[in-house]
């Protein structure tokens, strides 16, 4: 093949020493892609895709720096496949059909496959993604898409239902920590001719900093060395911008447990610290996220429901906004549940039952809550029909057994909506035969 039609993947194979780090050192192969085996891993469909050469159209998205771009180059170099390329920013219709005129040449001529790839296709309106559907159709070209994002809200509905959607995720710190490792011992690609070295704690912190994005963690890297052959932690703080906590195991775990205490103790003032210090370390907001949730229903519990709620819309406003915005819902979430009444006795009611159950008190299911069809019947069909249907009754409810020995695990607080509940249980444990 000429060098007119070769494919920037191809070239790729050994990058100008002028580029910037980053761009030397993305992945040439799907197994050096970092931190996607949730769709990259063997036998996932986007990798047996790949492999077959057996795809038509894909959106990537993910927050930055996850390898959207990286990813679709390897792509085009694993199927052989010539690779363009367009920006949602920069490009406009010309652009678009220039590329496809382009492709369409090389098909008929040659035979080979284009893949179009467009870079933040979210900022094309609707007139430029309606000009790729019908070279979709007729497969003129095989379109890539990326977009941080979300496809379903930000592309429009036909480019999206013609192509496959795959979400790339944060890469792991862990990852991250070994391609700088690499890129200061590659000696084509990366740092290694140049014999500098670097703290272990200073790529933990940039490593950390990095917040997931391996374009940020190796432009940081890069920066660290200009005029510096030893990269020490202070280095690393100057080149992110950001100084390093003492947050290791023990600071991890201590911090978290001192921001649920904070929640639990009505304090939201110490609450908000905590949760600021977190994010300034670089904890990984998802974790905390998480914990908020679970406090939601372990504290405030059934004292005020609406906190669960709460919880839980942070955590998708997180998941859907990214970070540093998603600190606003966080702080939203961590004020009102330190705020709210507090009531644990629906998590204290469980585990009690728990541990009857793991004390070997198993108790048969009552006949009259068994299913009618139920071989283990052992009265005849009419006793067996004697459960009452809620619904058929006044109020919706109609006292009867469901548990045998009458044993009761759930005792209702006075606060918040709980005192409520507590009234509303009374009157029914009070209406209920004893068996």
């Amino acid at each position: 093949m000429s060098d007119l039609f070769s494919t920037p993947a191809v070239k790729a194979e050994k990058p100008p020493v002028s580029e910037p780090l980053a761009a030397r050192m993305r992945p040439r192969t799907l197994d050096e892609v970092l931190g996607q085996d949730h769709i990259l891993g063997e036998g996932k469909l986007l990798r047996r895709a790949i492999q077959a050469d057996r795809f038509a159209s894909l959106i990537f998205y993910g927050p930055p720096g996850t390898g959207k771009t990286s990813l679709a180059g390897v792509i085009a170099k694993t199927t052989g496949s010539r690779f363009e390329t367009l920006n949602g920013v920069e490009s406009n219709v010309a652009e678009i059909r220039e590329k496809i005129a382009q492709a369409k040449m090389n098909q008929d001529l040659r035979g080979e496959t284009t893949i179009l790839f467009i870079d933040e296709i979210h900022r094309f309106n609707k007139a430029q993604q309606d000009t790729l559907l019908p070279h979709l159709e007729r497969g003129t070209v095989r379109f890539i898409g990326a977009t941080t994002h979300n496809p379903y809200f930000y592309v429009n509905s036909p480019l999206v239902s013609r192509s496959q959607i795959f979400q790339l995720e944060a890469v792991d710190e862990t990852s991250i920590r070994k391609l700088l490792e690499k890129a200061l011992a590659d000696e084509e690609r990366g740092l290694g001719n140049r014999s500098i070295t670097a703290d272990p704690e200073a790529l933990d912190h940039l490593a950390k900093l990095s917040d997931g994005d391996v374009r940020k963690a190796l432009t940081a890297l890069e920066l660290a060395t200009c005029g510096d052959a030893h990269i020490s932690l202070a280095v690393a703080e100057e080149s992110i911008q950001r100084k390093a906590v003492h947050y290791g195991d023990e600071g991890h775990y201590d911090t978290i447990s001192a921001f649920i205490k904070s929640i639990r103790g009505s304090d939201p003032d110490a609450a908000l610290y905590w949760l600021a210090k977190m994010l300034h370390a670089g904890e990984d907001p998802r974790f905390i996220s998480r914990r908020l949730v679970i406090s939601a229903s372990e504290d405030i519990g059934l004292a005020d429901s609406g906190a669960l709620r709460i919880a839980l819309d942070a955590h998708h406003a997180l998941e859907f906004v990214g970070m540093p915005e998603g600190r606003i819902p966080l702080a939203h979430a961590t004020v009102y549940l330190a705020t709210s009444p507090k009531s644990n006795t629906a998590y204290a009611a469980l585990g009690a039952a728990v541990k009857d159950v793991e004390t070997g008190r198993t108790l048969a299911v009552p006949e009259h809550l068994r299913t009618p069809t139920s071989k283990r019947l052992t009265g005849k069909p009419e006793e067996a029909m004697r459960y009452l249907y809620s619904h058929d009754y006044e109020g919706h409810y109609v006292p009867q057994a469901y548990l045998p020995e009458g044993r009761t695990y759930y005792h209702p607080g006075e606060q918040g909506m709980e005192k409520r509940i507590k009234e509303r249980l009374e009157f029914w444990r009070n209406s209920i035969p004893k068996t």
